[in-house]
């Protein structure tokens, strides 16, 4: 593996300058609420908002450039469970090409309609990437169509350094860089960039979810190692293994590569919806989750990369709920009352007047453990906070908290 060899200035530069008319330079933002929580100045590269709503489009643009004329007649193949569907499928309608997408069955609905919508033709297989890659070799073995790998090339790499070159232009004061990392595309792109153009420049750090964190033992044993299971709500960067281009790039280039849970991805993704009015797949908020969980670790402005905005409006819900309920946003109470006429709209009215809204009430009498003129009631309310829920509890009496 030594012997990738790292992208040059040049290099990095010419790529740069051939995706300048095709995406947007996107903005990096300020953010007052997470640099008050982090103790340090935050800013966020705003990738969400790319074209295709991720950055996939820099490295698919990039690589499909280059191929032959033959190669580009015969159109290419891919697989992606959304976010590399869409960046090939935006290059391929660029580029006069024809593309075919394989993924997985359960791939999320807005992401197969917007790779269709960008002109490809999509291919549901299998349960998992892996499945609708084995399909895209098959296909491309019986006709000779290139496949556009995710992030295991150089071509990708170069494309996703261009996102380097805007973080050193748009905060060149920055000491940390923290990238989403799967397969590891971007994060060897902005750490060869940092490195090509800024020997003073920032630390790149990628950062995985726990449940598919692929890099920290590949990283310690030196070669490409897959994780045996995964699972994670951030599947924009739930890739097994690192590849054989990206692994000996990131090795040269990034200081380190952090995970988190899924609790801190879910707690990220609120902030940033309810504090800094951006909607983020769980993949592009592992590193505001990062710099939340590492407060200090940071010893001057941090740049966080939000590598997109693609996210299924039902797991948008999903992940909010769960946000809020780890936020203490939530609280379930469960408590005896006289079985008297009356009681429960005391109670409610008592909630009210706290400020708590009832989500659900429940209000059972039949339990065997209850005494004879008992009844037992399960409220589920929204509150504001954990102090708030404080307050609730030590006002109404003997209840119990339900996790």
């Amino acid at each position: 593996m030594d012997d990738v060899v790292p992208p040059s200035p040049d290099e990095i530069v010419a790529a740069a300058q051939l995706l300048e008319p095709v995406i947007q330079r996107t903005p990096v933002q300020s953010s007052a609420s997470l640099s008050r929580i982090a103790g340090v100045d935050v800013w966020l590269k705003c990738e969400n908002l790319q074209s295709g709503g991720s950055f996939k489009i820099r490295g698919a643009f990039v690589r499909m450039s280059r191929l032959s004329p033959s190669e580009r007649a015969a159109g290419v193949l891919a697989a992606s469970a959304g976010n590399h569907a869409q960046g090939v499928a935006l290059a391929a309608r660029r580029l006069g090409m024809k593309a075919t997408i394989y993924m997985p069955e359960r791939a999320a609905l807005p992401k197969i309609a917007a790779t269709e919508g960008y002109g490809a033709e999509v291919r549901l297989v299998g349960e998992t990437i892996d499945e609708a890659l084995v399909a895209a070799k098959v296909e491309a073995a019986r006709t000779g169509q290139t496949i556009i790998h995710p992030f295991d090339h150089r071509d990708i790499v170069l494309g996703q350094a261009s996102m380097g070159l805007e973080i050193l232009e748009q905060v060149p004061g920055a000491r940390h860089v923290l990238v989403p990392t799967g397969g590891g595309g971007l994060l060897a792109g902005i750490g060869s960039a940092v490195a090509a153009f800024r020997e003073d420049g920032p630390e790149v750090i990628g950062v995985q979810a726990e449940g598919a964190a692929a890099y920290p033992e590949s990283l310690r044993l030196g070669v490409p190692t897959p994780v045996g299971h995964m699972q994670t709500m951030a599947d924009g960067i739930a890739v097994a293994r690192p590849g054989d281009v990206t692994l000996p790039l990131v090795q040269r280039t990034a200081k380190q590569v952090l995970t988190v849970t899924e609790e801190e991805i879910a707690r990220a993704l609120l902030l940033l919806v309810e504090r800094v009015k951006l909607v983020v797949e769980p993949a592009g908020a592992v590193g505001v989750a990062a710099l939340l969980e590492h407060k200090r670790t940071w010893d001057g402005p941090v740049v966080a990369v939000l590598s997109g905005g693609n996210i299924d409006p039902l797991m948008l819900n999903s992940v909010l709920q769960h946000g809020l309920a780890h936020a203490g946003r939530y609280l379930h109470l469960r408590f005896r009352s006289p079985d008297l006429p009356g009681q429960l709209a005391r109670i409610l009215e008592q909630v009210a007047a706290l400020g708590a809204n009832v989500l659900s009430v429940e209000h059972y009498r039949t339990s065997a453990a209850l005494r004879i003129g008992e009844v037992e009631i399960v409220l589920e309310l929204e509150t504001r906070g954990p102090k708030h829920v404080q307050r609730i509890i030590s006002e109404l009496g003997p209840v119990d908290a339900i996790p």
